[in-house]
């Protein structure tokens, strides 16, 4: 067995966009491997033989990013390949070209192209196609300028720009009908409505939609819509205002939709799921106990891609829930009637079922992204694309260590040993905090904790209040930022020195990223008590957050309860920048150029007050990247990224 080396992620394989075919013999996916020497990432689609129990290859391009299957034989995807076309999408042009290719195999050729620039598609007939594009106010207006005339931004709206999209003023995500045979293009919704979603009734007369419409300022409730293709008609739906419609499909003769009105627990509250039916009437079928999300919050830096966590298939919706620290498969009837399907630990991040057989990609113990199939609540793991890493590599089991805070809450954490483990001598340790808040460590592969392992370090980590998986009222920590989630990772930490005394109290490192990095920050300006800290994607002051990120003017009046006008002070005293003065640790900010989530003035802040003190800083800015670089970063950055922090480490641990 070999050490995992900083770089090994690079060879992991990442799955993604799992669909059956119609008939349920085959599989369909894609699989995502980074090559470093381009700097990029390959994506392919791959098809299982669920019969065979075999997968291959299907498109060898690298450049395939979803599909969808046209019938049991053929695949359609969008891609850009030839030159002419690459040229028009280089000048700007509104065009998405759509190829087909057989699942025997062969060349794929190119099927038709839609003026749009599509962000999602369905089928409603051979010729006619149900499509999400994004719509640009501004495209007219630049039309016939000059490349030199255009090279600036005009900023007219709240969030004017998104992290990694970029600017978006005045943009939106708009659905159509295109007709492909005769070149027609019917849009649906105007101009300044977003779609978030849209689904198809069975026989495709009717679509659901979930939209979000807004001029001068995007707010945090959306509408509900049915659209009577026949008839052109479009009918509100929604059924209380404000509401959050997280998702809608139809479930048998109803409407089947979840969602929140935010009104107990805020933009975080966990969704319930509904039925309304034809005379509009609503009724909630999730029981009043039901208390988790519709979604994967389980952490890891191995994944890629974007994978389905929800779904309608016969009688049933079918969900992902977090449960305390893993996500599971439930499904629900129309009767409120809930399931759970999977019983494994773990992380499902994304299935498809059909005909109630059910797929899906998994992290299961220490193995990373697998297909896996289930049946009659047991697994069957498909391929081993990752297999190698628990065959070749040491690896390091996280321990459960749980503690109880002073009101009897349970709080679950981990440490995790370093690889060739000797008890008889001292080891450095790293606390490792996980953004959101709302989200959840747990006990699956992650690349960075397992590389510090095996590079002699102690990682512990855990779970305080304000993550996910123990229900609304554990997760709710509006207005506590920095009070009671600091004393649950100060009062881990405590419990880990004493239980643990292989570990040396005097080479403490902390490190953390988004919220993560803020809660590094605000430990800094808190305790001395480590030694060293890497504060990742990080906020450090929630008024500059308000005023200049992509949530911020929502997610800190709502979180923080207040704003810059109307309790300025309660913001100030929830900043770690407030506390800079008092900060002795030396510590590294990692910040993205292009992180509209947490702004790059946000490591800048912290990183010039440290400065000014006098205490050692250091600052590493990553062009071209976003809030998603410790995930989907390009390859030479991830690598950079890590060298960073490790390095930082070493310098202060060992």
């Amino acid at each position: 067995m070999e050490n995992l080396q900083l770089d090994d992620f690079t060879r992991y394989k990442f799955l993604s966009g799992l669909k059956f075919s119609p008939d349920g013999s085959k599989i369909g996916f894609i699989l995502h491997k980074i090559d470093v020497e381009n700097n990029k990432y390959f994506s392919n689609i791959y098809i299982y033989d669920i019969k065979k129990e075999k997968s291959f290859k299907l498109t060898s391009q690298d450049s395939v990013k979803t599909f969808l299957f046209k019938d049991k034989n053929t695949i359609l995807f969008p891609d850009t390949r030839d030159s002419k076309d690459k040229s028009k999408k280089e000048k700007r042009e509104d065009l998405t070209l759509y190829y087909e290719i057989s699942l025997d195999g062969g060349e794929a050729n190119k099927s038709f192209e839609i003026p749009l620039d599509v962000t999602n598609m369905e089928m409603l007939d051979e010729n006619t196609f149900l499509v999400t594009a994004t719509y640009d106010h501004n495209k007219l207006n630049l039309k016939d300028l000059s490349e030199e005339e255009k090279d600036y931004q005009v900023l007219d709206e709240i969030p004017y720009w998104f992290n990694g999209k970029g600017f978006t003023n005045k943009k939106r995500n708009r659905l159509y009908i295109y007709n492909i045979k005769e070149k027609s293009l019917s849009p649906i919704t105007d101009e300044f409505t977003n779609v978030d979603s849209f689904k198809l009734n069975e026989d495709k007369s009717k679509i659901v939609l979930i939209t979000n419409s807004f001029i001068d300022k995007m707010p945090t409730h959306s509408h509900l819509y049915l659209y009577h293709i026949k008839e052109d008609h479009l009918e509100r739906l929604t059924h209380e205002s404000p509401f959050s419609y997280f998702y809608a499909d139809f479930l048998e003769d109803k409407i089947v939709f979840a969602g929140s009105n935010m009104k107990n627990y805020g933009i975080n509250e966990n969704n319930h799921i509904y039925i309304m039916d034809n005379n509009k009437n609503v009724e909630r079928i999730t029981p009043a106990d039901f208390d988790y999300s519709l979604w994967n919050c389980v952490g890891s830096d191995c994944r890629y891609g974007n994978n389905n966590t929800i779904k309608v298939h016969g009688k049933y919706l079918y969900f992902i829930t977090t449960e305390y620290s893993s996500s599971y498969i439930s499904r629900i009837d129309s009767t409120g009637d809930i399931e759970r399907l999977t019983i494994e630990k773990g992380s499902i991040d994304g299935f498809d079922v059909l005909n109630e057989e059910i797929i899906f990609v998994g992290l299961r113990e220490l193995k990373l992204q697998e297909l896996y199939s289930l049946n009659n609540y047991k697994e069957k793991q498909l391929t081993t694309f990752n297999e190698w890493v628990i065959k070749e590599k040491k690896l390091s089991i996280p321990e459960k260590i749980n503690f109880k805070t002073e009101k009897g809450i349970t709080i679950e954490g981990w440490i995790m040993r370093p690889i060739d483990f000797d008890e008889n001598k001292k080891y450095p340790g790293i606390l490792d905090i996980h953004g959101g808040p709302k989200t959840v460590y747990g006990e699956v592969f992650f690349h960075e904790m397992q590389y510090w392992a095996n590079e002699g370090y102690v990682v512990f980590y855990c779970n305080p209040r304000g993550s996910d998986g123990r229900g609304d009222e554990f997760a709710d920590i509006r207005g506590k930022y920095g009070t009671i989630d600091y004393e649950d990772l100060m009062k881990f930490t405590d419990l880990v020195l004493e239980k643990y005394p292989f570990i040396d109290e005097d080479r403490l490192g902390v490190t953390g990223g988004s919220y993560g990095g803020f809660m590094t920050n605000w430990i800094i300006g808190h305790t001395n008590r480590f030694k060293i800290a890497a504060s990742q994607r990080s906020i450090s002051n929630w008024i500059s957050k308000f005023c200049t990120t992509d949530i911020g003017y929502y997610f800190v009046d709502d979180q923080q309860e207040g704003t810059p006008w109307n309790n300025v002070d309660k913001l100030w005293f929830h900043s770690p920048l407030k506390y800079a003065d008092k900060v002795l640790t030396p510590t590294l900010f990692i910040h993205s150029e292009e992180d509209y989530r947490c702004w790059i003035p946000e490591g800048m802040q912290m990183f010039t007050a440290l400065k000014y003190h006098g205490v050692e800083a250091r600052l590493c800015i990553f062009k071209g990247e976003n809030h998603e670089l410790s995930r989907s970063g390009k390859p030479k950055h991830r690598i950079r990224r890590l060298k960073e922090i490790t390095n930082w480490f070493d310098r202060y641990l060992k």
